[in-house]
This record gives structure tokens, sequence and C-alpha cells, in this order.
């Protein structure tokens, strides 16, 4: 068994469809788990529906009807006119509708997560369509079926014990099955709950770890994983080889190409993982998995954009002791900020985090009871993993630098934009 993931922009459109069938034909793999992510930038229009539906404005009817012309406008160049496909994904619309009219939460994780995923839904309901019309007989499969979590809407955490036995009984051991990236439900009401942002990568790595797969591939837009990203950095390499130690720790940093949950599923039972580009599907890619840690000896830079910066001190300017430290980070906690970079001194204390729940206004209020506050929001964190002091001067270069941080492998500058 082997598992597949193909992302949103490798079905963002007919051809993509077309060029997966392809990729699937030319692998020749008889049983293959596919997992599929929403098309195109269908996430980011479902969070628009999101938006449209808690504040009740007007933009709600037109971001639905948007969702729903872009995969009409994907199925049409691929099925006749009365195929069935258009029944389906005109049920699921259904009762997504359906959730918008009946729905009385306003909490907004439940309610984002009841929504967005049905990009999963639809996209795995035209591939899976696709594939059968051009012979690859295979399974559709609710991926909220067989993942089972804990109700922490939009970061669900994984039941292992009870989704390994509903994998077990759900997946078929000789064919091929299509199912949904990024989806899961909750033990207590099965209602459905998401991975996290590029979650896809993750559902790759749960059911290969479930059903004991050879490997997984990420099939990526990119030939493999690179040394930095090409969009904002020229003169890129192709790392061919990348240990599960040195992997985890680019993805910890925020290296965009694998998910950080990906790997440690994986490294447990020693399933390799592949990233293969869907335009060139033959080439070699990059390999994660036992063996050198990284291949070439080059450098490897991540950046992370849009971060914010918080200093902080005592009001009575005493030492920055544990006990501070501790509540710091339980009010991080709380407001589900993620920790990118931390520094402390005798008198103050300093942090890096991702403001991606918007919490940020809630936080420091809490903060400024406690301490005194500074802050820098849109800053830029930039993580090089072994560079050279000539690599480190360049890249400081005509450039403000607001805090540094480097050990014997890790280099994390923070700069104002």
């Amino acid at each position: 068994m082997k598992v597949f993931k193909f992302g949103g922009a490798s079905v963002k459109d007919a051809e993509g469809v077309k060029n997966l069938v392809s990729v699937v034909k030319q692998s020749d793999e008889q049983n293959l788990v596919v997992v599929v992510s929403a098309m195109g930038k269908m996430t980011n229009q479902l969070e628009k529906v999101v938006d449209g539906y808690l504040l009740k404005n007007n933009e709600l009817t037109g971001s639905l009807q948007d969702f729903e012309e872009f995969h009409l406008t994907i199925m049409k160049p691929l099925f006749d006119a009365n195929h069935e496909v258009y029944k389906k994904t005109s049920n699921l619309l259904s009762v997504l509708k359906e959730f918008l009219q009946s729905n009385k939460s306003t909490n907004r994780a439940y309610v984002y997560d009841q929504i967005v995923g049905f990009g999963e839904l639809m996209s795995t309901t035209i591939v899976s369509n696709y594939l059968n019309e051009n012979g690859i007989r295979n399974t559709w499969l609710d991926a909220r079926k067989c993942i089972v979590t804990d109700a922490n809407f939009r970061d669900a955490n994984v039941d292992w014990d009870t989704t390994q036995k509903a994998i077990n009984e759900q997946v078929t051991v000789k064919g091929i099955t299509v199912t949904q990236g990024f989806l899961g439900a909750e033990s207590t009401n099965n209602f459905t709950v998401t991975l996290g942002r590029e979650g896809s990568d993750y559902t790759a790595a749960i059911f290969a770890y479930c059903l004991n797969a050879s490997n997984v591939t990420i099939w990526k837009d990119v030939p493999g994983v690179l040394n930095a990203d090409p969009r904002y950095f020229q003169n890129t390499t192709l790392l061919h080889h990348i240990s599960y130690r040195e992997a985890i720790e680019l993805a910890f940093y925020g290296a965009s190409v694998i998910h950080p949950k990906t790997l440690q599923p994986l490294q447990r039972k020693e399933i390799p993982l592949f990233v293969k580009s869907f335009y060139d599907p033959t080439s070699a890619g990059t390999c994660v998995g036992k063996g050198v840690q990284i291949d070439p000896q080059v450098s490897c830079f991540i950046l992370k954009r849009k971060q914010v910066l918080l200093s902080l001190s005592s009001l009575d300017f005493s030492f920055m002791m544990e006990s501070h430290i501790g509540d710091v980070f339980k009010w991080l906690h709380h407001y589900k900020m993620k920790v990118e970079m931390i520094q402390n001194s005798a008198i103050s204390f300093s942090v890096v985090v991702d403001n991606k729940y918007d919490n940020l206004g809630p936080l420091i209020t809490k903060l400024r009871s406690i301490f005194r506050v500074t802050w820098n929001e849109n800053v830029t964190l930039y993580t090089i993993r072994r560079a050279s002091n000539v690599e480190i001067e360049q890249l400081e270069k005509d450039k403000t630098v607001l805090l540094k941080q480097q050990s014997r492998e890790t280099v994390q500058l923070v700069i104002k934009e």
C-alpha cells in the first residue's frame, strides 16, 4: 500500500485533474490511497463564506455562488452534461446551504470547520468520478468516518487507537481509495473538524501510519524540497535527501513544503516520504527518511512574514523569573498563539508569535495587566540552518534587525518590514 497526496495547486483546473489521472496511471499502483486537498484557492473562498455568514453581510451569497461556479468550470470539460457527478456535487452544496440556514451557533471555530470542509468533499467527488471515467476504478471514502479526533475545532488532535481501527475497517486492502485531506470528525457529536491549515499532508501521514504503507508521496508544483522558498530567494537548491530529524527541524521553523505534524507518525514507523513534482512525475524529487542528514550539504533558509514581536518586562522592573514566564506561556496557549522564537534577559522577555487566529488584541490586554508590554506587528522572521557568517551578513545587509538569536546550527533574525 502506498499513499499519494495532491494539493490544491495540482487540481486547480480541469487540466490539473487530468494530470492527476496521468500521474496515477504512470505510477501503475494497484493498492493506493489518494488524498486530495480543496481545489485551487477554495479553502480561502470558503473562508469568505464563513465571514459573510458570521457577519451577516451581503458577501455570503456571492462567495457561495463563486464557490459553486468554480467547480462547474472544472467539471464541464471533464464530464458529459448528464453525468452523475453534477448531482453528487449539487447534493453537497445543498447540505452546505442547509447548514447555513439551520445553524444557530456563533462559535467561529465550530462554524469554520463545518463550512470549509466542503472544499475537500467537492474536490474528491470530482477526482474520484474522473478516475472512474478513465478506467481507474476507485472507492470514494469520507475521511470523517476514519479520522476520529477531539473537539478542538480548527486544529483537532487525533485519537490514534480509534482512528487506526476505523481506517483498517474502511480502507480496501486492494484497490484505489480517494479521500479528503484536512478533515476528521470529533468523537462526541461527530461534527466535522479540521486538522489545521495545510493539514492534508498530515492526513496522508495518518493513513500511511495506520495502513503500514510502504511510502508516502506528496505531489507539488516544485521539484521537491528546496533549501529556500524560490518566491523570496534566488538560486535555490534541490535537496535530494533529508533525515527525519532535519526535516522536523525545518518544518518546526516553518518550511512550507512539509506540514509540521506530518513527519512524526512517519518517523515512528520509518515510512519514507517523497516530495515530487506533478509536472515531472518521473523525477526523483526529495526523499525524507533514514540516512544522511541532508544532501547536498547546503544552508537552508526559511522566511515567515506577518509575525508579531512581543517584548515584556515586569511592572516594577524586578527579574523575569520562571513564574513570570510561566504566566506568559499560559496566556499564549489560551489565545492560541504559535510561538516561533523566544529570548529573555534579567528583566525582559521577548517572543515572536504567529497571530493566525487574530487574538493579538485580547492577548495584549491580558498581558498588560501583569507586564509592561511593547510590540511590533508585521515583522518577518528569518531562520537559517547551518549558515555561514558570510550568508548571515548578506541577509542582514540593509535591514533593520530587531532581534537576533544564534546557536551552533540555527540563526534567527527578526526583521522590521
